[in-house]
C-alpha cells in the first residue's frame, strides 16, 4: 500500500506545495475536543515521510471554528481553492473528507480543480489522485457520505427538539411577560409592573384598533415599556425604554402571549451568498400548535381577533382592499365601502367647503394603475346621512325586541343540541361501566385476557374524557343566555344610541366605530341615483337608493320656487322692495345668503325674467316725455302732478323713476297744474312764517 502511494507521488508534484487544511465545526470545539485538532496537524509528517521538506509544507489553519456546510466565510478554503487552480499545489492534506468540505458542491468543485492541475488529495486512508476514474469515484462517495453524514447528524438533533416539542417540553426563550419558575412551567412574570404594562399594551390596543395608536397613547401618557436584552454582558436583564411601533406588532402576532405553545412559526432559506432569509408561515403550517398550554394575558379569541384587525389594518396586505382603522375624519364609511363596478374598495378625499370638510368617496386604483379616468366618485355627505339614519333606524325597540326573540329562538335549539351530547356522555359511561366490570371478573393469573381487557377499559375512558371535554367546550360557547337585566341594557341602547349619534360632542372616530360594530361593508353603484348595497354583520343586507348628489352649480341655484315668487313680484315691486319682502319671509338665496338688489336682479337676468319697465310698458304705461307731451306740460311738472294725484305713476326702478298711465279721454288741464301751483307757494310761506316764530320762542 504504501509503495502505492508512493508510486502516485512524482517528482512533478514535489517540485510544487504541500497544503494541510485544518478545519474544526466550532470554537468549542476548538478549545475541548484538541485532540481532533493535533491529529490534523500531525499529517505535516505525512508529507514529510513522502518527501515534501518542510519549508514546503503549507499550513491554512484560518478556519478553525467554521462550519464546512458551505465555502461561504471560509477564508483557508478558498485560498486552498485559488492556490491549487493556479498550480501551485502538489498534494492537498486533510485529515477527512468531512474537513475540507460537507457540501457536495464544494467538494466537487475542489476535486475538479485538482484533476485539472495535477494535485494529489490525502487523507488518514490514503493517497489519490482525482484524475483517476477509481480514485475520483471513491472520493466523491467520500463526499456524498460526509454530506449525508451532516444530514443525518443534524436530524437527530432535529427530531429530538422537534419530538419535546410536541409535547410543549421544549423550553424556549419566552418573550417579556412570561418566564419559567423553579419547575419549569411557564407563568407570568413575577414583576407586577410588567404584567400590568402588557395588560394595558392589549387593552389599548382593544379601545383604538391600530398598533400607532397604542404607541400614541402611551408616549401621550408617558409610560415606557420593559424588554429583555438577548445579547451581550447585560443578557437577560429587564430594560426599560419607550415603546415602538415593531415591538407591539411582534407581541400582537406573539401566541405565546395568548397561553400557547408553538414551535416552528418560521422557516430558513438559505440564499445564493449563504445568507439566510426568514420565511413567516401561516397558523396552518406551524409545526406545533398547543393552545391552553399556559397561563396568558389574552384569550385564544382575543389573540384572533386582533391578528384580523391587524390583517385590516395593514396597508400591504390589501392595497386599496384594505380596511383601515377608523381615523379623525367625518367619513363615516372610511374603509368600509366597495365599488360595485370593480369590486375595489373606495379611499376617501376631503374638500373644504364654508370652512367645514366634506368627504368625497374615490374608486381610483385601476386609474392611477393604467392612467384611465376614475371608476366612480361620489359626494359622501348624502351617503353618510343616509346611512346614519339607517343605523338609527336599525336600532329601535321593535328591532331589538325581534333580535333577543331570534336568540331565544337559538338558545333553546343549542340546549336541545347539548341534551343530545349529554345523552353520548351518558352511553361512554356506561360503555366504562361495562368495560370496568369485564376487567373486574376476570383471573388476575390469565395475563392475556387481563391485559387485553385493561386496554380495553383504558380505551373506553380516553373517550369518556374526550366526550365529556368537548361537551363542556361546547356549553361554554353556547352559554349565552340573557338574564332580565342584560335585556333591559340592550333596549336601552334603543334610547341611548341615537342620542349619542346626534349628539355634536362625540367624535367622528367614534362614530366610525359603531358603524363598524353594526356593518360588515357598504357597495355603491352611482347612475341616475345612488345605490346603496349594505351588509350588516352577521349576514343580513339592505339596499337603499338615494338622490344623486348636485353639482356645485346646481347647489347654488336658487329654489324654483323663490324665482316664481320673484316673476310674480316684479309686476308690482322693485328690486328693492322684492328683497325686503322676501327677506321678510325668511327666504334665501342658492348660496344660503340674504336677498339684495344685486341679488334680486342677477336672479331676473339669469332666469330670463321680464324686467318691471318692459312690463309696465307692455301694460301700456308712457314715459315722462310722452306724458309731458300729451298733457302740454314740461316733465317737471309731469313728477309734481304725479306728486299731488293729479294723474298715476308706477316706480320702475329704485331711483324714483316711473312710467305713468294714460290720462284717459279726460286729462287733467293746465289750469288745473297753475291752481295746484299756488295752493302750494302758499303752503310753503305759511310753513315757513311758522318755522321763523318756533325760531324766535
Amino acid at each position: 500500500m504504501n509503495q502505492e502511494m508512493h508510486q502516485k507521488v512524482k517528482t512533478t508534484h514535489l517540485k510544487r506545495n504541500a497544503y494541510l487544511y485544518i478545519r474544526q465545526s466550532t470554537l468549542r470545539q476548538v478549545f475541548e475536543n484538541s485532540e481532533s485538532t493535533k491529529r490534523q496537524y500531525a499529517l505535516r509528517q505525512r508529507a514529510v515521510a513522502l518527501g515534501w521538506p518542510e519549508d514546503r509544507i503549507i499550513v491554512l489553519d484560518s478556519d478553525l471554528g467554521q462550519s464546512g456546510a458551505s465555502a461561504v466565510d471560509r477564508e483557508g478554503f478558498q485560498r486552498l481553492v485559488t492556490e491549487v487552480s493556479l498550480g501551485r499545489a502538489g498534494i492537498v492534506l486533510g485529515l477527512e473528507v468531512s474537513r475540507l468540505a460537507r457540501n457536495s458542491t464544494d467538494w466537487h468543485r475542489l476535486l475538479e480543480i485538482c484533476a485539472l492541475t495535477d494535485a494529489l488529495i490525502l487523507d488518514e486512508d490514503g493517497i489519490y489522485d482525482p484524475a483517476h476514474f477509481n480514485d475520483r469515484l471513491l472520493l466523491g462517495l467520500k463526499g456524498t457520505m460526509s454530506e449525508a453524514e451532516l444530514h443525518i447528524l443534524r436530524a437527530r438533533l432535529q427530531g429530538g427538539i422537534l419530538n419535546k416539542a410536541r409535547r410543549g417540553e421544549l423550553m424556549i426563550s419566552p418573550p417579556v411577560g412570561l418566564s419559567y419558575n423553579s419547575e419549569g412551567a411557564l407563568v407570568l412574570d413575577p414583576d407586577q409592573q410588567v404584567q400590568q404594562c402588557l395588560r394595558l399594551l392589549f387593552e389599548t390596543f382593544r379601545s383604538t384598533g391600530s398598533a400607532m395608536a397604542t404607541v400614541k397613547a402611551f408616549q401621550k401618557q408617558g409610560l415606557q415599556f420593559p424588554r429583555r436584552v438577548r445579547t451581550g454582558a447585560h443578557k437577560g436583564d429587564l430594560v426599560w425604554a419607550a415603546l415602538g411601533h415593531t415591538q407591539v406588532l411582534r407581541i400582537l402576532h406573539n401566541p405565546r402571549y395568548a397561553g400557547a405553545f408553538v414551535y416552528g412559526r418560521s422557516r430558513f432559506r438559505k440564499n445564493v451568498d449563504g445568507s439566510f432569509t426568514v420565511v413567516q408561515l401561516s397558523q396552518d403550517e406551524w409545526q406545533t400548535l398547543i393552545p391552553g398550554a399556559c397561563s396568558g394575558y389574552v384569550s385564544w379569541e382575543d389573540y384572533q381577533q386582533n391578528l384580523k384587525r391587524l390583517h385590516e389594518s395593514a396597508q400591504a396586505m390589501g392595497q386599496d382592499r384594505r380596511k383601515s382603522p377608523a381615523r379623525e375624519g367625518p367619513a363615516l364609511l372610511q374603509g368600509l365601502i366597495l365599488c360595485g363596478r370593480c369590486g375595489q374598495r373606495m379611499t376617501v378625499r376631503y374638500h373644504v367647503r364654508h370652512s367645514r370638510l366634506w368627504p368625497e368617496y374615490l374608486c381610483q386604483r385601476e386609474g392611477i394603475e393604467h392612467a384611465q379616468p376614475l371608476c366612480q366618485r361620489v359626494p359622501g355627505g348624502g351617503i353618510d346621512e343616509a346611512i346614519g339614519e339607517l343605523l338609527v333606524e336599525a336600532v329601535s325597540p321593535v328591532a331589538l325586541e325581534v333580535a333577543l326573540t331570534v336568540q331565544q329562538e337559538l338558545q333553546s335549539r343549542l340546549e336541545e343540541a347539548d341534551r343530545l351530547r349529554q345523552k353520548q356522555v351518558e352511553r361512554a359511561q356506561y360503555e366504562v361501566d361495562l368495560a370496568r366490570r369485564r376487567y373486574m371478573r376476570v383471573d388476575p393469573d390469565n395475563r392475556l385476557v387481563a391485559d387485553s381487557l385493561e386496554a380495553e377499559w383504558n380505551s373506553k375512558l380516553r373517550t369518556l374524557s374526550e366526550t365529556q371535554q368537548n361537551r363542556e367546550r361546547q356549553r361554554e360557547q353556547d352559554r349565552k343566555v340573557l338574564s332580565d337585566q342584560q335585556r333591559a341594557a340592550i333596549l336601552s341602547l334603543a334610547t341611548d344610541f341615537p342620542r349619542l349619534w346626534h349628539d355634536p360632542n362625540t367624535p367622528d372616530r367614534e362614530r366610525k366605530r359603531m358603524i363598524r360594530l353594526l356593518l360588515e361593508d357598504v357597495t355603491l353603484v352611482r347612475g341616475e341615483k345612488i345605490t346603496l348595497h349594505i351588509r350588516f354583520k352577521g349576514g343580513a343586507t339592505k339596499t337603499l337608493v338615494v338622490p344623486a348628489p348636485l353639482n356645485a352649480w346646481q347647489q347654488r341655484a336658487t329654489n324654483p320656487v323663490v324665482v316664481k315668487e320673484i316673476d310674480r313680484l316684479l309686476d308690482h315691486h322693485t328690486y328693492q322692495q322684492i328683497a325686503s319682502i322676501l327677506n321678510e319671509r325668511g327666504l334665501h338665496s342658492g348660496e344660503g345668503k340674504s336677498f339684495s338688489v344685486r341679488i334680486v336682479a342677477r336672479i331676473q337676468k339669469r332666469y330670463g325674467l321680464m324686467p318691471r319697465y318692459d312690463r309696465l310698458r307692455k301694460a301700456g304705461m308712457l314715459t315722462v316725455k310722452e306724458m309731458a307731451a300729451l298733457l302740454g306740460i314740461t316733465p317737471q311738472w309731469v313728477k309734481t302732478w304725479n306728486r299731488h294725484g293729479l294723474i298715476r305713476g308706477h316706480a320702475c326702478n329704485d331711483k324714483n323713476d316711473c312710467l305713468y298711465e294714460h290720462p284717459g279721454d279726460n286729462p287733467p288741464r293746465k289750469a288745473q297744474g297753475v291752481k295746484l301751483s299756488q295752493r302750494r307757494l302758499a303752503s310753503e310761506v305759511v310753513s315757513r312764517r311758522t318755522q321763523e316764530v318756533q325760531c324766535e320762542a
